[in-house]
């Protein structure tokens, strides 16, 4: 899923799915089968690309080949609903989309003038994902196994030109990355990964390069083995290790 997500709406994806589904701008049926719809990744993502709110581009049409304007539903050809969302302008404003078993798949919302929600669902109504944009761009995202574990999270800093934090673990809960802002005026992080059995195997400090956009090691590194037992400390400058 964090693959997902961030990767998160991949737009090739999105523009695949809108051209099988929609064609270019016009809807021309209002009933889906449900293989049709849902991507076995990425759920239901043939409406992403008219919200605009995530970087959607296109508009939606109605038999007249007007925008649609107001609430417009579609449903599944089973006769379940699969999508109810307010347009303006052919352009979504705030929508919901639904599994043919009649589960929410994803629900997305206006919060304030510069950002903006969406949840996303697995089939039997477990949260799947959160993401919380701004300006357009993901903010922040937080993506949870079935078992309801957070496997990965992420936040970025408002201009999006560094990474406040980001987390990932595995789905009984044990570590995997940690990495964290420890000083946003100098940017400097601290990263701890780990090996599968939740032990630690490095941790050290970074430097953010705003040119080269990279978090590059700085000071020391230290080395630990499958089980948590400290080996040796190596030593970096500016991402290059120094040789003793």
């Amino acid at each position: 899923m964090r693959k997902l997500i961030v990767l998160l709406f991949f737009v090739f994806s999105m523009h695949f799915a809108y051209a099988q589904i929609f064609g270019h701008s016009e809807v021309a049926t209002t009933k889906y089968e449900a293989e049709k719809v849902m991507d076995p990744t990425y759920g239901i993502i043939m409406y992403e690309k008219l919200n605009p709110q995530i970087g959607g581009d296109s508009s939606r049409s109605d038999k007249k080949g007007y925008a649609v304007q107001g609430w417009e539903e579609d449903f599944y050809v089973s006769g379940g609903l699969l999508h109810k969302g307010y347009y303006e302008d052919g352009q979504l404003r705030t929508y919901k989309n639904f599994y043919e078993n009649g589960n929410v798949e994803r629900s997305f919302k206006i919060i304030d003038f510069k950002r903006c929600g969406m949840e996303m669902f697995y089939p039997d109504g477990k949260l799947k994902s959160t993401l919380i944009y701004y300006n357009g761009s993901v903010l922040k995202a937080t993506d949870y196994y079935p078992n309801g574990q957070i496997e990965y999270e992420i936040e970025n800093d408002k201009n999006m030109n560094f990474i406040l934090y980001r987390r990932s673990y595995t789905a009984d809960g044990k570590p995997q990355e940690i990495f964290e802002c420890t000083n946003e005026k100098k940017k400097l992080f601290y990263q701890k990964e780990y090996h599968e059995n939740g032990n630690l195997r490095t941790e050290g400090i970074l430097k953010f390069n705003p040119y080269k956009m990279d978090y590059m090691k700085d000071g020391d590194w230290k080395i630990y083995d499958v089980k948590g037992k400290f080996i040796k400390t190596e030593k970096y400058a500016y991402g290059e290790k120094l040789h003793e």
